[in-house]
């Protein structure tokens, strides 16, 4: 399958050479020609199927024409070691769990799928060494990083901003070292994900060292997402429940909410989306307006939702051609400030003994509000309220429980370089490595 640019000036290119750059040459995002629609007796058969076993099918429809088989089937499988079940939070909101993996993040499953595929390619044109690329906002860096931690021939730098990631989320790519850097910039998230772009545009750096990019820009990390919406609606189907789905997730950089639009787009049977945001509410305002008006970025208790140009409405933009009316009759908006997401998570613990993280708060809020009679809202929850422990304590008032693999991070010793948020530093430090 070929994949063009959301610019549309760019040539059009294989999967191999849009995982391998990330970003096309107009700094356009890859999307796929097309979409296949997936056959009825899948669906008619899904909740029959394991997670693994639906997410091969999905996988299959979007590479299977670029990869083999056998070496498709091992990546799907791999990188799905740990489930994503749905739990019922109260009468049809339902929580899909998405913190279950290594990182207990719901980047985990594009982050661990794009390293094995990343990993496939560069093997196949062997070639010695590829740099990849990270900007975060909170979980990427660390799916990321645990992702490709010990992959041979790729090293990864991770870009966060300083103090405004959690400490626990911190230390689970900035303890890590072997093939990870971590560089900690004096800005916002917003800078870092400028310093990617430009460092992919840059043709000396590029003559330089091999770049790609593991962030939700690159087709290898968004799509697998899908598979985890497939997988919610195989379990409502087991209860009797699939009819009216509706999917709300935490939006920050979008590309959650644009691979589950995909699933529908290959036949997934979902009635419409909810995106739910904190007070970076750019796309809310364009479902409003039909204006879409980026801003810098605003700090906020969701921090991992902290982005004021969200990357991957380009995608859902270029999907539908840019006709407004198609995209807000299909995807609705809410937004929260702060204090409403504390009361959201505090409500849900103790009416429901829920306990919800905060974005995943923004999504349950945003079901509790938007969803309509005979309507079964899956709300993302994106990562483990552990992650955000201070956070969560003082919204619900008690204490929420570290698991194992979080307080084996936290003991590691902080390793991260300091970096300005001009580009002339950070190119000039990437000119140096080998």
């Amino acid at each position: 399958m070929k994949y063009y640019s959301t610019n549309h000036t760019a040539p059009q290119a294989s999967l191999h050479e849009a995982v391998v750059k990330g970003l096309a040459p107009d700094r356009g995002l890859y999307m796929p020609e097309r979409i296949k629609k997936l056959p009825k007796e899948f669906f008619d058969n899904i909740d029959k199927l394991s997670f693994q076993e639906i997410a091969y099918k999905v996988a299959d429809a979007f590479f299977g024409e670029d990869v083999k088989a056998d070496d498709l089937k091992r990546i799907v499988y791999d990188t799905l070691a740990f489930d994503c079940p749905i739990k019922e939070v109260e009468d049809n909101i339902y929580s899909l769990e998405l913190f279950h993996g290594p990182t207990l993040a719901f980047k985990d499953v594009g982050a661990r799928f794009m390293a094995r595929m990343l990993q496939y390619f560069i093997r196949e044109e062997g070639t010695k060494n590829v740099n990849v690329l990270v900007a975060t906002s909170g979980d990427t860096g660390s799916a990321v990083a645990n992702g490709f931690l010990g992959v041979e021939g790729i090293h990864v730098y991770v870009l966060y901003p300083k103090g405004k990631v959690s400490k626990i989320q911190e230390s689970q790519f900035t303890t890590l070292g072997q093939n990870i850097t971590a560089i900690e910039v004096d800005g916002v998230f917003d800078d870092c994900q400028a310093l990617v772009k430009q460092a992919f545009m840059d043709d000396e750096l590029n003559k330089h060292m091999k770049l790609t990019s593991a962030n939700s820009i690159n087709v290898a990390r968004f799509l697998p997402q899908a598979f985890y919406y497939f997988y919610a609606y195989a379990q409502l189907k087991r209860m009797g429940k699939e009819h009216g789905y509706v999917i709300c997730v935490p939006s920050g950089n979008f590309g959650n909410i644009t691979a589950a639009i995909f699933g529908r787009e290959m036949g997934l049977p979902v009635k419409r989306f909810i995106a739910a945001n904190n007070a970076n509410d750019i796309v809310y305002k364009y479902l409003q307006t039909g204006e879409y008006n980026p801003r810098p970025s605003i700090q906020t208790i969701a921090n991992a939702m902290d982005v004021g140009d969200p990357s991957n409405f380009a995608r859902i933009y270029d999907l539908f051609k840019g006709d407004w009316k198609k995209i807000s009759s299909l995807m609705s908006g809410a937004t929260y400030s702060d204090e409403q997401i504390r009361h959201a998570m505090r409500q849900c613990y103790e009416i429901n003994h829920y306990i919800l993280d905060p974005h995943g708060a923004c999504g349950y809020q945003a079901l509790k509000d938007l969803l309509l009679d005979g309507e079964v809202g899956v709300f993302g929850e994106t990562a483990h309220p552990a992650k955000f422990k201070d956070t969560v304590e003082s919204a619900i008032n008690a204490e929420v429980a570290i698991p194992e693999r979080l307080a084996a991070f936290m003991k590691g010793e902080k390793k991260s370089i300091a970096m300005s948020k001009e580009f002339s530093d950070f190119k000039n430090f990437l000119m140096v490595q080998p």
